[in-house]
């Protein structure tokens, strides 16, 4: 059974393949010179947090979160294994606040999971930023519900991205995380959890209180596969025909 090391005590597993050649960096110039990334583009924010998986408390990642408000009430976030230029994909997230949440199925709260804790508990911040200009976004985070999926199973060491996405959680209390991973994370990026904490005490959360079914509900949750019967072609309207 493979073993699974808190990502935050070491690097990334290596990624099989030969170097960049100069010839592909030369083709990418040419194109980045004339094509639009407007998309990528809209990323205005770096969030750095930790991420459990939904059935498995025990294998938790460090997640940087790379963030662009789709609107007000929605931004949708790319997760890397780091904030270095090697850094790999690993996940995305998408957030919403409390009012677009509560218009979800009740099958669907489930996958959600709320963010108070993980900011209020200092876990969650944005590498770099002066706190006093981090608070101004992360009371409205506070307030919010994320959905994460993680793809590439890098506290695994797997070397790609092999295997079923994972539904991913967020901390919702204290000891919920590897204390040498915390410390970890606050010497790369010379932070104090602790006072982070102190200086967000007053943030609220969600304004009708953290809904039951949010964070799985209280249960487990894992991604499985099941065969089904496959729709043939012939069975698609042919409108054009």
């Amino acid at each position: 059974m493979e073993k699974a090391v808190h990502l935050s005590t070491r690097a990334g597993p290596e990624v099989p393949g030969e170097p960049t050649k100069t010839g592909t960096s030369m083709v990418d110039t040419a194109a980045a010179a004339v094509q639009s990334f407007t998309p990528i583009n809209q990323i205005h924010q770096h969030l750095c947090a930790f991420h459990f998986y939904a059935y498995d408390m025990t294998r938790q990642v460090e997640a940087h979160h790379f963030c662009g408000h789709i609107n007000e009430d929605m931004r949708q976030c790319l997760i890397y294994d780091g904030p270095d230029a090697n850094a790999r994909l690993i996940g995305l997230e998408y957030i919403v606040t409390e009012k677009l949440f509560m218009t979800l199925p009740d099958d669907e709260k489930k996958l959600w999971h709320t963010h108070e804790w993980e900011v209020k508990g200092g876990f969650l911040f944005m590498p770099g930023v002066p706190e006093l200009i981090q608070r101004q976004d992360l009371e409205k985070v506070a307030k919010t519900y994320g959905k994460v999926y993680h793809f590439w199973q890098v506290d695994l060491g797997h070397e790609l991205p092999i295997g079923l996405p994972n539904i991913m959680m967020a901390v919702t209390r204290d000891g919920q995380l590897y204390p040498e991973m915390v410390k970890e994370t606050e010497k790369k990026f010379g932070i104090s959890i602790d006072k982070e904490r102190e200086s967000r005490a007053y943030m609220k959360g969600p304004d009708h209180g953290i809904h039951p079914l949010a964070n799985g509900g209280g249960t487990g949750l894992k991604l499985e596969v099941r065969e089904v019967d496959l729709k043939p072609v012939e069975s698609v309207p042919r409108v054009f025909v």
